[in-house]
């Protein structure tokens, strides 16, 4: 877990698919305009936002996460866990899960340093048309690469992220092996309650 939050602080505001952008608009160019424009607001907000992690947490909320596709991304970090449980659980997750990764990316806006960004060619057009993959190469100051894949699939509302890769680490399959770990001591209650904990520390 330490080794992808590590990896995702240099991946700065890139999982924004912000909201008003027209849904039939290519992905690349969608991921494009919105990280520029989440990254100006981190800038000239910076100060603000550290001093308040409220409004660092409502940002997240307001401008990335309406346009990741949790439901999906939860049937995959939990694997057959999801598929027994009842449905209150699976929506009780969701929300834990939710609140996790509004912490996780709000500390990442904020570790924004001046990252330049790439779009190289995405290579293999998915054969479904309703699935997408979007290419970053984020350069540090220091010159180092840090290559980040965006994998989205087409909604009646948009483009949704079901899955992030930052240098080669995904962010469901970190997630699910680290929560594996939980539901085999303690089951799915165990893991809820773990991250309902975890989320009021931070007043999640």
């Amino acid at each position: 877990m330490k080794r992808f939050r590590s990896l995702v602080l240099a991946a700065l505001a890139a999982l924004t698919l912000g909201s008003g952008v027209c849904a039939q608009e290519a992905p690349q160019e969608t991921v494009r305009k919105t990280t520029d424009a989440v990254i100006s607001r981190v800038k000239d907000e910076k100060d603000v936002l550290r001093a308040d992690p409220t409004r660092m947490y409502n940002l997240v909320s307001e401008l990335v996460f309406p346009h990741f596709d949790f439901g999906v991304m939860s049937q995959f970090v939990l694997g057959a866990e999801w598929k027994t449980a009842e449905e209150a659980k699976r929506a009780e997750f969701v929300e834990q899960f939710r609140k996790l990764l509004v912490r996780t990316y709000a500390a990442a806006l904020l570790e924004y340093s001046e990252q330049t960004i790439a779009y190289p060619d995405p290579g293999v057009t998915p054969k479904n048309p309703k699935t997408a993959v979007v290419k970053q190469d984020i350069t540090q100051p220091s010159g180092a690469n840090m290559p980040v894949v965006y994998r989205l699939h087409s909604k009646a509302d948009g483009w949704k992220v079901y899955d992030v890769s930052v240098d080669g680490v995904s962010l469901v399959k970190t997630y699910r092996s680290s929560f594996a770990d939980i539901i085999k001591q303690g089951g799915l209650d165990q893991l809820i309650a773990t991250l309902h904990t975890k989320n009021q520390e931070i007043g999640q």
